[in-house]
This record gives C-alpha cells, sequence and structure tokens, in this order.
C-alpha cells in the first residue's frame, strides 16, 4: 500500500484496488473509506509510519457500502473503538441486511466491474452513526456529508469547507482525468449528483478512484460536471 500526502493533514492510502484517506485532527484520526477486507494490519502499519498511533482513529467514514471501501472498518472499529458512519440508505447494505445493489453497466463498464469483483467481499459491518445530507460529521472543522446518490443510493461526499477539501468517493473519478464516477445504479441521478459537488467548488479533489486534484479542482469538476451531462 503506497501512503502519499495530499495536503498537510491529509494522507491517501492507496490499495491495488481503490483508496482511503487519513484526517488529522491534532491527535485525533478520521478514516474516510477503509480499503478491502483483511487490510487493517496495512492501515495501521501506514498510520504508525506517519508517527500517529491507530488507536486514535476516533470515526470511519464510508461514503458507500462497496466492498473496496467497507472492508477492513469494522475490524478497525472493533480494534480501537472507533465509530463507523454511512449514510442511512446504504447503512442496511453495509451491515448485511439486503444485499449491494447492482449497477447499471455500460458496456465498457463491464470488464472493469468484474475485475473489482476480485477484491475480497466486506464483512457485515456494524454502523454506529447514521448519516443525513447536511450533517456535521465532527471533524475537520466542520466536515458536512454531501448526499450523492446515483453511485450507490446512499452515496455520501465529505466537504470539508474551511479547508476547501472534498471527498467525493466513487460519486467522481480521477482516473486519468476528472469524470463522472461507474458502476452507477442510476446515471441520471449520479450526473445531478456531480454538478451538486462542482458548485462546492473545491480546492482539493479526493477521489475513490484516481489520483487527488490540488491545483484547479473546482475548474476542473465543473468541467467534467458539463461534460458527463453532455455525454448522458
Amino acid at each position: 500500500m503506497d501512503v502519499i500526502e495530499v495536503v498537510p493533514r491529509l494522507h491517501m492510502l492507496r490499495f491495488p484496488i481503490g483508496q482511503a484517506y487519513l484526517w488529522r485532527d491534532g491527535e485525533e484520526l478520521t478514516l474516510i473509506d477503509a480499503g478491502y477486507a483483511d487490510a487493517a494490519d496495512e492501515i495501521e502499519e501506514a498510520v504508525r509510519g506517519l508517527g500517529a498511533d491507530p488507536s486514535a482513529i476516533s470515526r470511519i467514514v464510508l461514503t458507500h457500502c462497496h466492498r473496496d471501501h467497507v472492508g477492513a472498518a469494522g475490524e478497525l472499529a472493533d480494534r480501537h473503538g472507533a465509530q463507523v458512519l454511512a449514510h442511512a440508505l446504504d447503512a442496511p447494505v453495509i451491515r448485511g441486511e439486503v444485499p449491494v445493489p447492482e449497477p447499471v453497466l455500460l458496456d465498457w463498464e463491464v470488464p472493469l466491474y468484474e475485475h473489482g469483483l476480485t477484491v475480497p467481499k466486506a464483512p457485515p459491518t456494524r454502523v454506529h452513526r447514521v448519516l443525513v445530507d447536511g450533517e456535521d460529521i465532527g471533524f475537520g472543522g466542520g466536515a458536512r456529508v454531501v448526499h450523492v446518490p446515483g453511485h450507490t443510493d446512499g452515496s455520501i461526499a465529505v466537504h470539508l469547507p474551511r479547508h476547501g477539501v472534498l471527498f467525493t468517493g466513487d460519486a467522481v473519478a480521477g482516473v486519468g482525468r476528472v469524470m463522472l464516477g461507474v458502476f452507477n445504479v442510476d446515471r441520471e441521478a449520479a450526473w445531478k449528483s456531480m454538478r451538486r459537488l462542482s458548485g462546492l467548488k473545491p480546492s482539493v479533489l479526493c477521489f475513490g478512484h484516481g489520483d487527488p486534484v490540488t491545483v484547479d479542482a473546482a475548474e476542473l469538476l465543473s468541467e467534467a460536471a458539463g461534460q458527463a451531462h453532455a455525454d448522458r
């Protein structure tokens, strides 16, 4: 796993498929997404490598219910007493009460989707706190939940207005360029969500897949939202 500084206080943890992010408020840590199942040891090693203590992880915010984002959340929460947070619409999936929703795939998405299924399934994971749109999560000087349905019904982004940072989950991707995320259950809803995110005008974009953007982020997101509209 690669550990990459995005901006001071924020690091990306990159897995073979997907990535998570670690935010630091002094000694308190927040993990946004949790990689794949069995990644807990790697995540702890990365945290220690940054000079922090994994027991300082106080919350794990899940942007949506997919296996490459939920994976190690339950194990880390059990080890360190962290709370797992997720949107109300995806929480039943994360808890294993209902199946993961199937996306409506474009032809070119099919092989990519099948490759993603090689990631181990996430075990049923307790959700300690159910989130709603606009809620203050309690880190980063006022992190806000932004409900962005389309990729899944309960997908969220997390916006840190004081820092200009936006965690998009899989609502937006940065693979080669800023673009609409793939594997959506509702492509029209996904485009509307991307358009909403572009209105936040972030200075830093952190995706579930792809390199973070720290230069011209607002402009690139706006252009991508316009292109997604044209292609829908």
